[in-house]
């Protein structure tokens, strides 16, 4: 992968942050984006001597922001060969509870903002290419207040597997890495909630949480040749919550109220 270029949004921590370095430790360039300039320029000075990193601070919902983005990424390493759509938002709740302003600002950070730039991207991308999309296990299976969230994160997977279609023959892949819960800014102030706590911790087999690397190697593993027959899947990186009916020995005696 030396020499490939890579864009990531919302590169500025937590998954993003991984991405950019999983990446960078293969030889990647990236460009990061998202709204924080200060955190982005603080990365970058923190990668300075250890990869290549640059980026565009822009919001992704913006109109003029998938233009910006990639000729930011262009114009500073030359090409484009990996596109990662990361940037979201943790805004949930049950339908009945979701706003008009709630609903306009998931589908614009989860469902118009990828399209638009996957739509720019590929003007420039070429054979060899990956796309991929971080989702969400809440994208894969029903949840009790998954809403809104549940619902951009699963068209996330309609928009990958079209594209697979679409563009395998290019021979740009798309996929979709859906992480269960992993501990950010972002969900740092649900961690230790009782709810929580029990509809994601205790129905995981494996006995530690997931991390933000975590899903960052899995990134950097589809981008790579070595993933070059993998097309139009979603994997999930949840330690077996997805596929199992795992429920922790402690919580098996809670009853039901």
């Amino acid at each position: 992968m030396q020499g490939k270029v890579a864009i990531v949004t919302g590169a500025a921590g937590g998954i993003g942050e991984a991405c950019v370095r999983a990446l960078g430790a293969k030889g990647v360039k990236v460009l990061g984006t998202g709204r924080n300039a200060g955190k982005l320029q603080a990365l970058k000075d923190a990668l300075a001597g250890v990869m290549e990193f640059d980026f565009v601070a822009a919001d992704a919902t913006a109109d003029d922001a998938p233009k910006a983005i990639v000729q930011g990424a262009v114009d500073k390493f030359g090409r484009l060969d990996i596109l990662v759509n990361n940037a979201g938002s943790f805004n949930f709740g049950p339908v009945d509870q979701t706003s008009d302003e709630m609903l306009d600002e998931v589908i614009g950070i989860s469902m118009r903002a990828p399209f638009r730039l996957c739509r720019e991207a590929l003007d420039v991308m070429g054979e060899g290419s990956s796309i991929l999309f971080i989702g969400s296990t809440w994208g894969i299976f029903g949840t009790v207040a998954g809403g809104a969230y549940s619902m951009a994160k699963a068209g996330q997977i309609g928009l990958m597997q079209t594209m697979a279609a679409e563009y395998g023959p290019r021979g740009i892949r798309s996929n979709y890495v859906a992480p269960t819960v992993v501990r950010t800014e972002m969900t740092d102030a649900f961690w230790e909630l009782d709810f929580f706590r029990r509809g994601n911790h205790e129905l995981t087999p494996m006995k530690r949480d997931c991390t933000a690397m975590d899903i960052g190697n899995m990134v950097a593993f589809l981008a790579s040749d070595e993933a070059g027959f993998v097309n139009g899947q979603t994997i999930a990186v949840d330690g077996g919550m997805s596929t199992t009916r795992y429920v922790a020995p402690e919580a098996l005696g809670a009853v039901r109220q």
